[in-house]
Order: C-alpha cells, then structure tokens, then sequence
C-alpha cells in the first residue's frame, strides 16, 4: 500500500546569507571566486528539504509563484558540504524546474513548467531521498516572482 507524503520547501536563510557574505567579501577585496565557484546571484536564496525517510517515488509539484513571474529550482548534489565547501558549478544537478505565472493569468489558473525537466527533477530528488536526509536547492526568482510569493511543495508516494 502506498501512501502520499508532501514536503515543504524551506528557505535557508543562515546558509543563504553566508553565500551573500561570501560574494561581499569577494567584491571588497576586487577579487572572483575559484575556478568554477558558484556564487550566489542577488535573486536567488538557498532552500533544503528535509526526508523523514529513504523510500520515496516521486508523484508531483506544487510549486510556483502565487503572482505573475518566473521560479528555477536547482538542486546540489550530495557531494556538496555546505558547510566545509564553497559551492561549485560541478555540483548542480541538471535539468532546472522552471515554473512560471504569465502576466495575464487569473489566479487559479494552474501553474506553467517544463513538464518533462519538473519531472525528471523529481525523479532525481527521489533518488536522493535514498542517501540523503537533507536536500539543498537554489530558488532564482524573476519577472516580478519574490520568495514572499512563492509557494513550493513536492509530493511523493511513501512504500510502506
């Protein structure tokens, strides 16, 4: 029997604002980050996820903003210690979940993605779920779309 389990996307804001004072202190001392550094933009903001167990299938998104605008979900890899190394371009795990609100859409239409990357997206954050208990993602917002407009979960089907 299977049952469903929907997990919430939560802002990091301490690992966030250490990626933002990493960039300030690159810009102080006139300096670039290392060779293939991902720095953090200005529009984006780290989120995790948080797996209360291993053995999860994907099932959907619910995820997007809640105004006119654009979200692009990146997920890190499981080699990323975020709190021994700086984030690397090596590191991101393709494709990127795009989903966005035109300007002109009501608000209980539904929200737009590229199907096929959400998809594989949340087939590649299942597999994760196996060996992981926590997950990192970068959140970049455009077009108007802000994290206080912004509502993101993923659904999963729990084996039991």
């Amino acid at each position: 029997m299977s049952a469903e389990l929907a997990l919430t996307f939560r802002p990091d804001t301490h690992l966030t604002e250490v990626m933002r004072l990493r960039v300030q202190s690159l810009q102080q001392r006139g300096q670039r980050g290392q060779d293939g550094e991902r720095l953090l933009g200005p529009n984006e903001a780290v989120y995790r996820l948080d797996f209360p167990g291993q053995a999860l299938g994907f099932s959907r998104w619910s995820a997007g903003p809640v105004q006119a605008g654009r979200l692009s979900i990146t997920a890190t890899s499981q080699l990323w210690t975020p709190d021994l190394t700086n984030l690397m371009t090596r590191q991101l795990l393709e494709p990127v979940g795009v989903f966005w609100r035109a300007p002109g859409d009501s608000g209980d239409a539904p929200v737009r993605c590229y199907e096929a990357d959400a998809h594989e997206l949340g087939e590649r954050i299942a597999e994760s779920a196996r060996v992981r208990k926590v997950m990192y993602f970068l959140f970049a917002f455009a077009d108007g779309c802000g994290p206080q407009a912004v509502d993101c979960s993923i659904t999963f089907t729990v084996d039991r």
